[in-house]
């Protein structure tokens, strides 16, 4: 990097800093920090939708998947997630909207409470907030990784710095800051990604190859196949079951881009527009790091490391930069919305159990509360990616492939199917289970089991296993042991009715008289 590219950089975190501070104004309560008081327009929100999902994993860990096996990186990624986001544009998006205008919540878990009990919440809540912790460490230690590249700056200072940027903006702006500086993110990683594309098809070129005949290169035998190597039909499979939960509401993020919008058909317009995306632009992002093998030779095992060295390698500088700066804007984009998230998740449904007096708070207390939450979360979140390459965490991708795709069923499907007639017997006590026993496959799969077998548990069953178990229980539970109360028959018909979708947005109140039972100060 040199001045040129420098002064982009900093321009960009300017930029973020600058629209974090006009969107203050526009933050007057919890709902206007949490659900952009339901106001967002679908087309902003299924841009925000698409760009919370990336981060600069993609440039690193599924680099390296691209890297070392080819176009499997596309087809066990970024397609089962557009597949997945489409049929949740049906499924699930109105239902998450009405959540908000019906319900009048602020947090993805508060309607747990009246769906199930107090208990169900609180379990999914916290054990939802530490695996969201472990999953943005992993977010700034890519990041770190791919400024150390080109930096040369430690791990840990790339984590403080991009991690206190984005907790200036994201913390007084909520998410109207958010979703507005993933449009700005948006712009930046379409002129990056064009940039990036151009200059690989004019380095193939000049070694005289096209986008079709490159494959036909050694270094590339094998990597047309769809399916190879760890990645075959069975993570596949497990794969679009657990992006349809995790990209339509499962990691709380997503499901707030459907709360902000006006009604349940915005929401349907947004998460289309989201499945769209998804479908389409990762090709572009994607195709440079297939052609990497001919252009790079990576100094990494894992190959990791083989998307910035092309950059370095090919860009000038200025482009250099701005490619950077899409690195960060995928992350931050990411971070920024699962901060929000979670601090709609301890302010709404953690606080109030744990404190009296948090039933009570003016909307002014309540948005403070929300804004310390956010940047404790971030901080937490930071300190985790210190430990991302230890022996518990191993590498980027290990977790957030093996720990967060693996833990993300038994967490979301009380939550997402909850939503849902068909899965209207299932009450407190299918949900429970199914989340304590996916939790306890999930560690089964992995370390006992996998300690026990030769070469270990292959990866396909280490996601599966949790969400198989998890999903037969909830549903089999529900009907040998039905909880369909009167009150919960009556809290499902009203998400799922659709007679006043056009209404507009409601006001989020402040959760008092959440907690019937005494607690302590």
């Amino acid at each position: 990097m040199n001045g040129l590219d420098w002064a982009v950089l900093i321009g960009y975190f300017g930029v973020m800093v600058a629209i974090g501070v006009w969107s203050h104004k526009r933050v007057d309560n919890v709902s206007d920090f949490f659900t952009a008081g339901g106001k967002m327009p679908w087309w902003l929100s299924g841009i925000s939708h698409h760009m919370s999902g990336y981060s600069a994993v993609m440039f690193t860990g599924y680099a390296g998947i691209a890297y070392t096996y080819g176009v499997t990186s596309f087809i066990t990624w970024s397609f089962p997630i557009a597949l997945g986001i489409a049929i949740g544009s049906r499924l699930f998006a109105p239902r998450i909207n009405r959540l908000r205008s019906r319900l009048r919540v602020a947090s993805p878990l508060e309607y747990l409470k009246n769906r199930y009990d107090l208990k169900t919440q609180q379990a999914l809540a916290w054990s939802g907030m530490l695996l969201k912790i472990v999953d943005v460490g992993a977010k700034w230690a890519a990041i770190a990784t791919l400024l150390s590249v080109f930096t040369g700056i430690s791990l840990n200072q790339g984590i403080l710095i991009t991690g206190a940027i984005t907790a200036v903006y994201c913390t007084i702006g909520g998410l109207w800051a958010d979703a507005l500086t993933e449009l700005g993110q948006f712009v930046i990683q379409l002129l990056a990604g064009v940039a990036m594309f151009v200059a690989v098809v004019m380095e193939l070129g000049d070694k005289g190859l096209g986008i079709v005949s490159a494959w036909d290169e050694p270094a590339l035998h094998g990597h047309e196949k769809p399916l190879v190597g760890p990645y075959g039909t069975v993570f596949l499979l497990a794969f679009l079951f657990i992006k349809l939960f995790e990209y339509n509401g499962g990691m709380l993020n997503q499901a707030q881009r459907y709360m902000a919008t006006p009604n349940a058909k915005e929401a349907e317009r947004s998460a289309r527009l989201s499945a769209v995306l998804w479908l389409v632009w990762p090709l572009v992002l994607f195709f440079p790091m297939w052609m990497s093998p001919l252009l790079v030779e990576s100094q990494k095992p894992d190959g990791s490391d083989a998307y910035a060295l092309m950059t370095e390698q090919l860009l000038p500088h200025g482009l250099l930069g701005l490619v950077i700066v899409g690195f960060f804007s995928h992350t931050m984009a990411m971070c920024s919305s699962d901060a929000n998230a979670i601090a709609a998740v301890f302010t709404r449904d953690c606080a109030p159990v744990l404190w009296r007096r948090a039933r009570t708070w003016s909307e002014g207390q309540g948005l403070r509360v929300a804004r310390i939450a956010t940047v404790v979360f971030l901080g937490l979140s930071m300190a985790a990616a210190t430990q991302v390459n230890s022996p518990t965490f191993k590498d980027i991708i290990t977790v957030v492939i093996k720990w967060v795709a693996g833990l993300m069923g038994p967490m979301a499907i009380p939550m997402m199917l909850g939503l849902l007639r068909p899965f209207r017997r299932s009450g407190p006590t299918a949900a429970l289970t199914s989340w304590s026993l996916g939790l306890l496959a999930f560690w089964l799969v992995n370390y006992p089991i996998s300690w026990n077998v030769d070469g270990g548990v292959p990866l396909q069953y280490q996601v599966s296993v949790p969400l198989a178990v998890s999903l037969v229980l909830y549903v089999l539970i529900g009907y040998l042991k039905p909880e369909d109360t009167p009150e919960r028959l009556a809290l499902i018909d009203r998400i799922n009715s659709d007679d006043d979708d056009t209404a507009g947005a409601a006001a989020v109140p402040e959760p008092r008289d959440t907690v019937p039972s005494p607690v302590k100060d």
